[in-house]
């Protein structure tokens, strides 16, 4: 990218700007005027994404080589993609997969493009903190025995609040029942460089992770990496995959950050993600001294389903001060200046990430020390959290793929019980779907979708986001 805007030839060729020639001033205010000049298209100091042969191709080669991967693909529309390109890689269509129902989004979108027909299992559910956890071998081995035509587990690995489960025992397992394990790995691209951290997925023995390089390392918005384990996965499908899925015209700023990223874990990944994980380990204990907060630790993920924590996830419970996530959220941005990751009816989520220091996590802990001294109310009672309990996996009518291209229409919403989602609902973050197109609707997922929008969580997905209509499948 150097090379070429430092050679000075005129720009005819895309993009618009031409090297900033034509930048609106709040453009060049926004990427700076060295920015547009390398912002620049396929010249030949560059490389293919679709096809490297020179430094995307080396970028690539040392990112695998740091990951322990055979190989690993540059994603420029995020880890959403990554998951698309995994699914669409490695699945045929009417191929049977398993997957938790704790699944991202985009593992729903990936089964639609892939044509694939999704077994749902249940994730362990801690009612303490009301959130989903890991999967158990015992889930997956009964799953195998009444799916034996199934080609894939796609897991979640770790959970968005760092919670892992003993994967490497599931690997082995449906390994040995012919099968594939893809991980949807976007929390976890740091894991590799702290032993205090869980292990990665790819050294627990999955075949292909998808890595969110931007969420917790120093790629830019947009930048992940698909890992992949040569052996059961064909790369050369896997390529066409990614080609299909991905620009034909890829921002290079974007793909030099991923390659930014890896080089920086590469020099001092050790280094800083360990000063994250002490930090985190130090906030963590001093939320935990102050009176009606908890943040619960390594220690509390040792049952059937959760074995270990990514420490740099800090979770913080709230309805000891009689708050829900959503009220604590609300008031730690408006009146303390934090922003955590995500709310939930009861809980916190903050990343401690490589480029905290001790001010950020100080300036965090006096947040919470005055969240709990002057907005406390009385604690909220079992009953009062009833309504945030997840409900249980939903039957499925038909396939994601087959609901999405049906006939749908609207319904009220309390009349679309027992019909057949069209439409995918979640709140948002975390993107975990309560509704995924080929849903058999419940009393129940609807209960509890009215209950978390009447806490103020963000509605994503449907096209009614008021929620006074659902789309469903038409009746034949």
């Amino acid at each position: 990218m150097k090379a070429y805007a430092a050679d000075g030839a005129m720009a005819f060729h895309t993009p618009g700007h031409k090297q900033g020639l034509g930048a609106h001033p709040l453009l060049r205010d926004l990427i700076t005027e060295e920015g547009l000049r390398e912002e620049v298209s396929l010249m030949e100091e560059l490389d293919d994404l679709h096809e490297p042969t020179m430094c995307i191709k080396e970028a690539q080669a040392l990112a695998a080589k740091l990951y322990g991967a055979d190989d690993a693909f540059f994603m420029i529309n995020g880890t959403t993609g990554a998951i698309h390109t995994m699914l669409l890689g490695a699945l045929q269509p009417g191929d049977t997969v398993l997957m938790p129902r704790n699944a991202h989004r985009s593992m729903i979108g990936g089964i639609i493009l892939a044509g694939a027909k999704p077994v749902f299992l249940q994730p362990e559910i801690d009612e303490k903190l009301g959130i989903a956890m890991g999967l158990t071998l015992s889930a997956v081995k009964e799953a195998v025995q009444e799916h034996p035509e199934a080609k894939a587990l796609a897991v979640v690995y770790p959970t968005y609040y760092g919670v892992t489960f003993d994967l490497r025992e599931i690997a082995d397992f449906v390994h040995a029942h012919d099968m594939l394990l893809l991980v949807d790995e976007a929390h976890g691209p740091h894991l590799r460089f702290s032993e205090k951290l869980p292990p990665q997925a790819l050294d627990c023995g999955a075949d292909m992770a998808a890595q969110s390089t931007h969420k917790i390392l120093g790629a830019m918005t947009q930048a992940s990496m698909l890992l992949v384990r040569e052996g059961r996965i064909n790369l050369e499908r896997v390529r066409e995959a990614a080609s299909l899925l991905q620009s034909t015209s890829p921002n290079q700023l974007l793909l030099a950050s991923i390659d930014i990223a890896r080089l920086q874990m590469a020099e001092n990944g050790a280094e800083t993600v360990g000063r994250a994980v002490r930090l985190a380990a130090k906030l963590r204990h001093d939320i935990n001294e102050i009176d009606g907060l908890w943040s619960f630790g390594p220690e509390y993920t040792a049952y059937d389903g959760a074995s270990g924590l990514d420490m740099t996830k800090v979770t913080v419970q709230v309805t000891g001060i009689g708050l829900t996530g959503v009220e604590a959220e609300a008031i730690l941005r408006h009146t303390y200046k934090i922003q955590c990751e995500l709310s939930d009816a009861r809980n916190l989520l903050f990343i401690i990430s490589y480029a905290d220091t001790e001010e950020q996590t100080a300036y965090l802990l006096q947040a919470l020390q005055k969240l709990a001294r002057e907005h406390r109310r009385p604690a909220l009672k079992q009953a009062e959290q009833a309504n945030s309990q997840l409900p249980a996996v939903l039957p499925q009518g038909m396939t994601p793929r087959e609901a999405f291209f049906a006939d749908k229409e609207d319904v009220d919403f309390w009349q679309s019980e027992g019909r057949i989602a069209a439409e995918q609902l979640m709140f948002y973050p975390p993107g975990i779907p309560i509704l995924a197109p080929g849903d058999s609707i419940t009393h129940e997922s609807l209960h509890y979708i009215k209950s978390m929008q009447e806490l103020g969580l963000k509605v994503v997905g449907p096209r009614d986001a008021s929620l006074r209509h659902l789309q469903v499948v038409c009746r034949k």
